[in-house]
């Protein structure tokens, strides 16, 4: 692990990685005789699934930083049975040393869709979302994004107190990573609270394919940025703006200012002029240039099952 200036042990790594292909995913009509946590992965699903255990070795045991070789993993997941086996094939390319434990935890589950999902029905209220946003929409007995995006900030909340208590590696020579299997929704609602996105932002996100991996790695200003392990090109493809993707890269460069989401001032602002106060206060007062009403954007691919 990698220490801060003010010594906490931060993990080198933070992996997120979606489950492999589910019956849900081939055939949404099986959402209506089986419960969304019991729906299990397909053929390829298993085998997506070992592929994504091979890839996660080779990041962590070809680019460990790690002098003496010391590395491992530590896995968050799903209590859904398509995380679970998910996780359960990954593991089948590490050795029991490499693993430094694992957890359950509910709060990445899957966003609650509402029980079994009829398909006719479910089709007319994900058209409705369409229309309504998909971060602020609620399924009818279920959950909305934004309620995914408070349970996930409470995970947060315990994941730095593990972290701050060195509860995930007592060895402070081992090079740890974590890797949570969860959801495509959840995995984007993380990135989200991690980068502190906004709701615009977030409504712009592309789902990620089955089992793929996301990487947040350390960098050296001691920040989480995507921008070690995957290229401008992929974070465009996954839906970040160019401002996004900027902050990204200024979280992979060394620096001793933490620009506290300063690259989205102005987004919150109609009109914020260079000079001080004292300056001019000539327009302070004007609403010549307020847009109360700004042209909605399209929103993007259909999130299926996540």
């Amino acid at each position: 692990m990698s220490s801060s200036s003010g010594g906490r042990r931060l993990p080198e790594r933070i992996i997120l990685v979606r489950h492999g292909e589910s019956e849900g995913n081939v055939d949404s009509a099986a959402y209506s005789t089986t419960p969304d946590h019991q729906i299990p992965l397909t053929a390829l699903g298993l085998r997506q699934a070992r592929e994504a255990g091979r890839q996660i070795k080779a990041i962590l045991s070809g680019s460990s930083n790690s002098s003496n070789g010391k590395w491992g993993a530590y896995f968050y997941v799903s209590p859904y049975a398509r995380t679970l086996s998910t996780l359960r094939q990954i593991g089948r390319s590490f050795s029991r040393p490499r693993v430094l434990g694992a957890r359950e935890e509910c709060r990445i589950r899957e966003q609650d869709f509402g029980n079994f999902q009829v398909q006719d029905r479910m089709r007319l209220v994900k058209e409705a979302r369409q229309r309504f946003g998909r971060f602020f929409f609620r399924f009818p007995e279920g959950e909305s994004a934004a309620d995914v995006f408070d349970r996930v900030a409470s995970f947060l909340e315990s994941l730095w107190r593990d972290i701050d208590m060195n509860r995930l590696c007592h060895d402070h020579l081992t090079q740890t990573n974590l890797v949570i299997v969860t959801h495509g929704l959840t995995s984007r609602v993380f990135l989200m609270k991690w980068f502190k996105w906004t709701v615009d932002q977030f409504e712009h996100l592309n789902n990620p394919g089955n089992c793929e991996i996301r990487v947040m790695q350390l960098g050296p200003s001691g920040d989480y940025t995507l921008l070690i392990h995957h290229t401008p090109q992929e974070l465009h493809q996954w839906g970040l703006s160019p401002e996004m993707i900027t902050d990204q890269h200024s979280r992979a460069t060394p620096s001793t200012a933490n620009d506290f989401g300063g690259y989205l001032t102005n987004s919150f602002f109609d009109h914020l002029p260079d000079h001080s106060d004292s300056d001019s206060n000539s327009n302070s007062d004007s609403d010549s240039h307020c847009n109360p009403h700004p042209h909605p954007h399209p929103h993007c691919q259909e999130d299926g099952a996540s």
